[in-house]
């Protein structure tokens, strides 16, 4: 927020009651997150902001009726496509759960489009009640090792920074190449730190040395931490440390008992990755907060986290506190155990009341034709996915962790018929493929996957992180090239086959990543796409279809699938199914 000199002296006047102010709040109980205390007083607000704390008289006055007033949340790392709905529709799905700011990194959606989808993304959050800042994505795409729709090099990310809601540089995946100063790399964090200094990392799998050369790179966050000991390690080198809660990867548990007196001011919250289902029932970082808080963190320092810290990890100068100076970003709690929210104010204007967005009409941007066309796949048959053996029925299969991005790099004894790979629904042991959809170049990547424990039919989706090609995985080949077959006809999204026929489906048409719908009609589907999965047994574990869209992603150890073929994060390369 802006001001010039005629609104400084307006904010002055309302803040020594000489005018009143626009609206005061009164008879709440205010969130000190700076003592960690609570105290009494009336909020007055002018202009969006608060000019003060006390006692003061309002145009508007409104009675808190002894609720908590606190600093509204921020999500500090967050892919908005990921919740597959376009960004008006994400700020009314998010808003009612107390988020106001948001740190999002457009990488799903410029792995597909490149630049063009990195421009809609800024056009489509434009002049919302949610305040969307964008961290460019740093590798696209995410290594060499597979094919994305976009190569985005330093100086196509560069003009981006004249963008006043461009903070700097996302989530650094590519760890070799900042421990080898890869030329364009090196650029891209030098752009970086030239335009702002904020440098998100990527740290899964890094050890501590790994830690030192990001740090000596200037990266200042981590949102990959899984374990008690790697979040401690990064927050004993100057790190921020993002506690994640996300459809697939949930952390905050593990993480918690990591979070003292000491250190909580380096501890912040992100979803990174949520659908909207979860978002709509659970919550984002406010189901953080909770959870945080039965975990046993104090309940003003993990709104703290959620607030002020997050606010100073992003230089954001006048968010994250109920304070003088301040945004009138607020939430009215009902309670500081279930962070009940009653009502969300934007600049001291209220979005969401009662779990229901009540802000203004937001319109859906439309797309460029460009973005709506983006499946591109050579014609397949069964033929193609056939996985010859060699003769060797010893395998490296992807063992699924439940609610976790980490696979286990498994090796086991599997079927054959004719020298080909046999899916098992009796071992758990199901076909998966990799087909690349953006250059019709004809990959296609094949490996075996044990953990979705479907005894029937496949599953789909063109959401298959990072470089979103399209992933499937199914107990036989008919209903998995339906299945392909389905999701190029309708320009990409999720699919469930079963004996050969479409159970459901959800059209993403947007770079195969976004629905142009209202998120009310996207439940609805996702709904019907869930009730599917309940028809070929899909685990109740974890949410299928987020866990199948990150076995293609081969900067997450240990075993992953890409349109090249199988990749060990181990070994850093392409290996072969079978074991020799």
């Amino acid at each position: 927020m802006t001001v010039n000199q005629q609104q400084v002296q307006h904010l002055i006047l309302s803040a020594s009651k000489q005018k009143p102010a626009d609206l005061v709040i009164k008879n709440g109980r205010i969130i000190d997150v700076f003592n960690l205390e609570v105290i009494t007083g009336d909020v007055a607000i002018t202009d969006g902001r608060i000019v003060g704390i006390g006692r003061y008289e309002g145009k508007q006055e409104i009675d808190a009726q002894g609720r908590y007033i606190a600093p509204s949340f921020i999500d500090t790392h967050v892919h908005i496509e990921s919740s597959m709905v376009t960004p008006p529709e994400f700020a009314r799905v998010v808003l009612p759960h107390g988020i106001t700011t948001v740190v999002t990194d457009p990488h799903e959606i410029a792995n597909v489009s490149g630049a063009d989808g990195i421009q809609y993304m800024l056009d489509a959050s434009e002049g919302l009640p949610l305040d969307v800042r964008v961290m460019l994505p740093s590798c696209v795409p995410a290594t060499q090792f597979e094919n994305a729709g976009a190569v985005l090099t330093a100086d196509k990310l560069r003009p981006f920074y004249a963008h006043p809601r461009v903070l700097g540089l996302a989530e650094v995946m590519d760890y070799p190449s900042v421990r080898q100063g890869d030329e364009d790399m090196t650029q891209k964090l030098t752009d970086a730190l030239q335009h702002s200094g904020y440098l998100d990392g990527h740290g899964a799998g890094l050890d501590d040395d790994a830690v030192n050369v990001y740090r000596a790179a200037g990266i200042r966050t981590d949102h990959e931490c899984v374990r008690a000991e790697e979040a401690k390690s990064r927050l004993s080198r100057g790190m921020y440390v993002m506690l994640r809660e996300g459809s697939v990867a949930k952390d905050v548990q593990a993480l918690a008992p990591v979070v003292t007196a000491h250190n909580a001011r380096r501890c912040v919250f992100c979803t990174d990755d949520k659908h909207l289902d979860e978002l709509i029932t659970e919550g984002s970082v406010d189901y953080n907060v909770r959870l945080a808080i039965q975990c046993g963190i104090d309940p003003l320092t993990a709104i703290q986290m959620a607030s002020l810290n997050a606010a100073e990890c992003f230089g954001f100068m006048t968010k994250g506190a109920v304070a003088p100076g301040f945004d009138a970003d607020l939430l009215l709690l009902d309670d500081l155990e279930q962070i009940k929210i009653h009502q969300v104010y934007r600049f001291g204007q209220l979005v969401a009341q009662e779990g229901q967005y009540v802000g203004p009409m937001l319109e859906i941007v439309a797309p460029p034709d460009n973005l709506l066309r983006t499946v591109h796949i050579q014609q397949i048959n069964e033929q193609h996915l056939h996985m010859p053996l060699d003769g060797h029925h010893n395998c490296h299969i992807i063992g699924i962790s439940p609610n976790s991005l980490i696979t286990r790099h498994l090796i086991e004894e599997v079927d054959a018929v004719g020298g080909c790979f046999q899916p098992s629904t009796v071992n758990d042991q199901l076909k998966i493929a990799v087909v690349e959809r953006h250059h019709d170049t004809g990959n296609i990547g094949l490996g075996i996957v044990k953990g979705f424990a479907l005894t029937s039919g496949a599953i789909a989706s063109t959401v298959a992180h990072d470089s979103h090609n399209l992933v499937v995985a199914g107990t036989n080949d008919r209903d998995m090239l339906l299945a392909i077959e389905t999701l190029h006809r309708s320009g990409g999204g999720l699919a469930v086959i079963k004996e050969g026929q479409v159970l459901a489906s959800l059209n993403l048409p947007l770079a195969g990543l976004i629905s142009t719908a209202r998120y009310e009609d996207v439940v609805k589907q996702l709904e019907m796409l869930h009730q599917a999965l309940d028809q070929v047994n899909a685990s109740k574990a974890f949410h299928p279809f987020v866990t199948l869209s990150f076995l293609c992603l081969p900067v997450i150890p240990e075993l992953k699938l890409t349109d090249m073929g199988l990749f060990d994060f181990q070994s850093f390369r392409h290996i072969s199914i079978t074991q020799n």
